[in-house]
């Protein structure tokens, strides 16, 4: 049995109505001879579904006619596993066999928003929640059993999907004969927050870990075969009756608005016609491949602008002399001024990180449908439909009940990628024809318009005493935001429609330090955001690429460690080790030590003579290999604290990525690093190698 249910033509009725039979609501505490004793008639006059609401049992867990359970998870599997995960952890709280659990996964008719994917907190919170509701389930139906079989409730236990006494099996109840097919109406302690954060507890408790039969063993996921064999629907393989096809005609050049648009220019493809509101274009027809040949045959002309951005070569120039429009502090400790101005050695580096494209395998598309009663359906590839849900909403002006959206697998799935562009692109253009509209990007269109990881560059200063202690430790990072737009589409004012069709913007600040927990007499780290080259509709609109921020600050903040123990003449796990307090901490660095077979020694590694022609033609292709990714082009410079002179440079690592840089001035991007160890003598910056 597949566990990796996302079904496009069904209700929550649908599912439970298994067997035919029709759902009604229970209420807690009910026993089952209530229950039962409801009036089939007054089921069948009851059409609407118990409320989505997160405060509700039922928004989690369904027990089906057949006894199966149907588990609605808010967040979706990008490739984690989830599929799996989440049914263990249902069929464990439950009794029930694994194989008796579908999940059905971010679809806003069947699910509440629990963040979507955000954060690796699948496991952690959505699990969490998902565990606790059922828990719950399982306590309201011993309790359902204990009124049936007329046995206290602590006298009752639960196998594979039946409740029987512990002292007589015989005496039992299946999940089905108790509610199956049927709602759940119990009522749950909700922390009144969506998304992520979402936590709504009953009154049971789960499980010990102790106690588990189902959770931690390895199950085959059902999810991998389907992709190997390409047998799994994506988002790009959604047909719906009478649908046409779009595409969005983006200026040439960023800022520049349509001055005109020929429309006759594309009057001999078939059924090809213009969309415009605003600077918002598209062209649509009842082919593809019209689509795409109206789109470059359209005429517009554009107003004439200067490009906005700098040159690749000096962005970060530019982010160095920008004025800071936000600055952050952490938690200072110490007085980190005074403790530079004292320090016998100072080591200090710089980490520059360039503009990331999401560069997913292909770009992104959607499918819009509007209902002749208005409402709206919207089948993406985003990891947040109930958030894509809401700005839909928004930029059509419906209500949040009137749109539904339903998550299908796409090209790509993490940071803020153009999913959510796309789905709020589609319906505006799916308002305009009256049809259900296929939009996809075209490839130069996902690379060069989505929102990209921010650049930015990182300094990070030690003060070292005249014993090679480390008594400071400065951190900075500086660049642009990464919520110049939202991490999610639910506003209008983050999406590219709104930016295009003109509505009001509020750029937001944030950045972030280091998540690390060393610990220095004195330590400051704080961070600083500029302002966006170009406000509106920006190519290089800035949001997070993938654990916001995280790469970029940790690149910089675990280099600049190895940096200062390579400048003590120490091994870089042991200076780690001398500053971190937390058990926990201490242990993952000695097992990540010990599983890795670390060769414990100062750093750099001292030159080893090779003992064959094998053995250095080996060491040739690694270093090769390093330098691919590795480029010694930075320097370093050492000089007294205080003094103007710089001695010459010495080689240091500088990693290099290439992206796509959307109409800058093409030249390839570099992440690396400078580097520069002050002391009354020359010291070398050398990588460990």
């Amino acid at each position: 049995m597949t566990k990796m249910e996302k079904p496009a033509h069904f209700s929550r009725r649908s599912i439970l109505k298994a067997g035919g039979a029709l759902v009604v609501s229970i209420g807690m505490p009910v026993g089952a001879e209530t229950l039962l004793s409801l009036n089939q008639a007054f089921a069948q006059a009851t059409p609407t579904r118990p409320p989505l609401v997160p405060n509700q049992l039922s928004s989690y867990v369904a027990i089906n006619a057949d006894g199966s359970v149907s588990a609605f998870f808010g967040k979706m599997d990008m490739g984690q596993g989830l599929y799996v995960s989440i049914g263990q952890m249902v069929a464990e709280e439950l009794d029930v066999p694994f194989e008796r659990v579908t999940v059905y996964m971010a679809d806003t008719r069947t699910s509440v928003n629990q963040g979507g994917a955000s954060g690796s907190t699948g496991i952690q919170n959505g699990g969490r929640q998902m565990r606790a509701a059922s828990a719950e389930a399982r306590r309201v139906l011993v309790e359902m059993a204990a009124e049936k079989l007329k046995l206290p409730a602590d006298q009752l236990t639960v196998t594979d999907g039946v409740v029987h006494a512990k002292s007589d099996p015989s005496k039992r109840a299946t999940y089905a004969e108790l509610i199956g097919g049927r709602h759940f109406n119990v009522e749950l302690n909700w922390n009144k927050q969506i998304g992520n954060a979402l936590y709504a507890p009953g009154k049971a408790q789960p499980k010990n870990h102790k106690d588990y039969k189902i959770v931690g063993k390895p199950i085959r996921r059902a999810d991998v075969a389907p992709k190997a064999f390409c047998t799994e629907p994506f988002v790009t393989d959604v047909k719906r009756p009478g649908m046409v096809h779009a595409r969005m005609v983006r200026p040439p050049v960023a800022g520049a608005s349509i001055v005109n648009v020929d429309e006759g220019s594309i009057r001999n493809i078939p059924g090809a016609r213009v969309v415009r509101e605003n600077n918002f274009l598209a062209v649509v027809a009842d082919k593809e491949w019209d689509a795409v040949q109206a789109l470059r045959q359209l005429k517009v002309q554009w107003s004439n602008v200067k490009p906005p951005f700098v040159d690749q070569a000096k962005l970060y120039d530019h982010i160095r002399n920008a004025p800071v429009r936000k600055r952050e502090e952490g938690k200072t400790v110490g007085n980190v001024d005074e403790a530079f101005k004292s320090a016998a050695r100072i080591i200090e580096a710089e980490y520059e990180w360039p503009f990331q494209s999401h560069a997913c395998m292909g770009p992104a598309c959607a499918v819009v449908e509007i209902a002749s009663n208005g409402h709206v359906t919207c089948w993406s590839g985003t990891q947040k439909p109930h958030f894509l849900r809401d700005g839909i909403a928004r930029t059509l002006g419906l209500k949040q009940d009137q749109v539904d959206c339903i998550w299908v697998v796409g090209p790509g799935s993490y940071g803020r990628s153009d999913a959510d562009d796309c789905g709020n692109d589609c319906a505006v253009i799916a308002k305009a024809v009256g049809r259900p509209v296929r939009l996809q990007y075209m490839r130069d269109e996902g690379t060069g318009w989505d929102p990209k990881g921010p650049a930015s560059i990182h300094r990070a200063r030690a003060a070292i005493d005249a014993k090679g202690n480390v008594v400071a430790y400065d951190y900075l990072s500086k660049g642009f935001s990464r919520v110049d737009v939202n991490t999610n589409g639910s506003q209008p004012r983050d999406t590219l429609a709104g930016h295009f069709r003109g509505v009001e913007l509020r750029s937001g600040d944030g950045f972030n330090v280091p998540s690390e927990s060393y610990v220095f007499p004195n330590k400051r780290m704080a961070w600083e955001t500029i302002p966006p080259f170009l406000d509106r509709a920006s190519p290089l609109r800035s949001a997070h690429l993938r654990d916001p921020v995280g790469p970029q600050i940790h690149f910089a903040s675990e280099s600049f460690m190895d940096e200062v123990a390579h400048a003590l003449g120490i091994d870089p796990i042991e200076l780690r080790l001398r500053h971190v307090r937390d058990k926990r901490d201490i242990a993952l660095i000695q097992a990540a030590r010990q599983k890795s077979g670390w060769d414990t020694r100062p750093s750099p590694r001292k030159a080893r003579p090779a003992t064959s022609s094998a053995a250095a033609a080996l060491d040739t292709r690694h270093a090769t290999a390093q330098g691919r990714r590795l480029s010694r082009r930075s320097r370093s410079t050492a000089r007294p604290a205080g003094s103007g002179r710089r001695s010459s440079p010495s080689p240091t690592t500088a990693a290099r990525s290439s992206i796509p840089t959307a109409l800058c001035t093409p030249s390839r991007a570099t992440s690396s690093r400078r580097s520069a160890a002050r002391s009354g003598k020359k010291s070398s910056s050398t990588p460990r190698t």
